[in-house]
């Protein structure tokens, strides 16, 4: 019961928050639901039934979920920058994000006041983190288009999920100052320059673009003809960044202090290089996802604890979603990156169980069912916000998955090497090379073919909710003919190597599946 209690209490906090963006309750309603879930709570405690405590929690976590959304939209309307709408003005304001390059423009954050505005300049105008600027332009407050699919895009919403509300384009900026923003995120930018630098320096394009997307998740690095390619084929998703990065990141740091900090410090300056990390890329929803599960694995190993994978998938979800509702419905990666996971760790041991007999598997099949599962999880969403599947994902991430850890790793190396011996990280960097051009001419070669993609015209939103429905309802049918007891929901489990009971140590008990069985959770 505590743990369908804990799942179905998410649940409703999340549910809350979907209902409230949609259809924005008055805040009496919210009140009367947390007030009935009350009651029900002391009615609990005179009966002591299960079913009512499941209700009562269940009412006053949803009534949370509509509160927390109401609060959230509460912050917007009601900005001065209402009053100069489509008026050509000059605001003057700090940068407060990295400008990412686009084909012919650049995009930036600038903090007026209370105000976030977006703006865009010419590509080629000089600005960076943390410049005191004057924009000129006329401000706008964005709308949603169609895209080349006939899918329509809310950019509001999308805007709102990163606290925007209004933009300013094609804007003529003057440098005021600059060191303006955050000294600590101004020193990790730098080390990524450098960084980006040593790659430039030592491999080659196209190859170095794809390696600064693999690891950075710089995709505007990529050029428009190869991200077109990798989303025919359906791997335009190791170019955004997931949890590998974290993981390699976290390895590297505690590869380094094995021999100089002991565990306890070790852990606490991998959490530390977790949250640099994710400052140093942008805070995307999939590192955010990925960094609060490395951190709650590492404390977890730190405690002694069970790290059980589907409950930290969840509680990060939560979290984020805590900090930004509106991530739920207007963040496209944010579902991607919670659904692909999922995939993994609900569907995948289902495959594993019924299709392969043998403990020992081949990778080739590992990889086989790892993405098909995670296609699975996400292709109501593909096909809703998109309306594009890639008929030769399969074969094509077979094909480049094993792949891919090799060339991070060698690029990691590479850029690293890069800082000390530029002549020594070339001899690294050209094998780099090596993988990072394989994984291009496969995305290549497949994107021309003809059947590559099959477009959907239209997939309505309650064929995502009884997509996921009839899924759920058939994992639900498989566990409960395997005779396990739901109340585990078949979670990963990862445990310590060992426990130390009365002064001894101790293999400890297994329970579910095996660690050396447990797919990597970053993912």
């Amino acid at each position: 019961m505590p743990v369908k209690l804990f799942y179905s209490a998410l649940s409703a906090f999340v549910l809350g928050i979907g209902i409230e963006s949609v259809c924005q309750l008055p805040l009496t309603v919210v009140v009367w639901i947390m007030f009935l879930g009350m009651v029900l709570g002391l009615l609990w405690r005179q009966t002591g039934s299960k079913v009512v405590l499941f209700g009562s929690v269940c009412l006053v976590v949803f009534s949370l979920g509509l509160f927390r959304m109401e609060v959230a939209s509460s912050q917007f309307g009601n900005s001065s920058l209402e009053t100069i709408l489509s008026k050509k003005v000059s605001l003057t304001g700090v940068i407060v994000n990295e400008p990412t390059q686009q084909e012919k423009t650049k995009q930036f954050y600038v903090q007026i006041g209370e105000d976030r505005l977006l703006v865009s300049v010419d590509r080629l105008v000089a600005v960076s983190y943390g410049d005191e600027v004057k924009v000129s332009g006329v401000v706008k407050k964005p709308e949603s288009f169609t895209t080349e699919l006939g899918r329509t895009f809310d950019y509001p919403g999308y805007l709102k999920a990163r606290s925007i509300e209004y933009q300013m384009a094609f804007a003529e900026v003057l440098a005021i100052d600059t060191q303006k923003g955050n000294l600590i995120m101004s020193a990790l930018l730098a080390v990524k320059a450098k960084f980006v630098e040593s790659l430039q320096s030592t491999i080659p394009e196209p190859a170095v673009s794809l390696g600064e997307g693999l690891l950075l998740g710089i995709k505007s690095a990529l050029g428009t003809e190869v991200e077109k390619d990798f989303r025919r084929t359906g791997i335009i998703h190791i170019v955004v960044l997931s949890g590998y990065n974290v993981m390699l990141v976290v390895a590297f740091i505690m590869f380094c202090l094995s021999y100089l900090l002991p565990l306890r410090w070790r852990i606490f300056s991998g959490i530390v290089a977790i949250v640099a990390f994710a400052l140093l890329v942008g805070l995307s929803a999939t590192v955010v996802r990925a960094s609060i599960m490395a951190s709650l694995l590492l404390l977890s190993q730190l405690l002694g604890r069970r790290y059980q994978v589907l409950r930290a998938l969840c509680l990060a979800g939560v979290v984020m979603l805590i900090s930004n509702p509106y991530l739920l419905l207007y963040d496209v990666g944010f579902q991607l990156s919670f659904m692909a996971t999922l995939g993994l760790v609900l569907i995948l041991p289902q495959f594993e169980s019924m299709v392969l007999e043998r403990k020992n598997t081949p990778s080739w099949q590992a990889f086989m069912m790892a993405t098909i599962a995670a296609q699975i999880a996400v292709l109501p969403l593909l096909l809703y916000h998109i309306g594009e599947v890639s008929l030769v994902a399969l074969l094509v991430n077979m094909l480049v998955l094993p792949v891919v850890p090799i060339a991070m790793l060698l690029t990691f190396l590479t850029g690293i090497i890069g800082f000390v011996s530029l002549s020594l990280a070339s001899l690294v960097g050209y094998v780099a090379t090596l993988s990072l051009q394989y994984i291009l001419v496969i995305a290549q070669q497949f994107a021309t073919v003809p059947f590559a993609v099959f477009d959907i015209a239209t997939f309505p939103v309650w064929g995502v909710f009884l997509f996921y429905a009839v899924l759920f309802a058939f994992w639900y049918f498989i566990k409960i003919r395997q005779g396990n007891d739901m109340g585990e929901w078949g979670d990963w489990v990862i445990e310590s190597e060992e426990e130390v009971v009365h002064g001894e140590k101790k293999e400890p008990e297994r329970s579910g599946c095996e660690k050396e069985d447990v797919p990597i959770f970053f993912r």
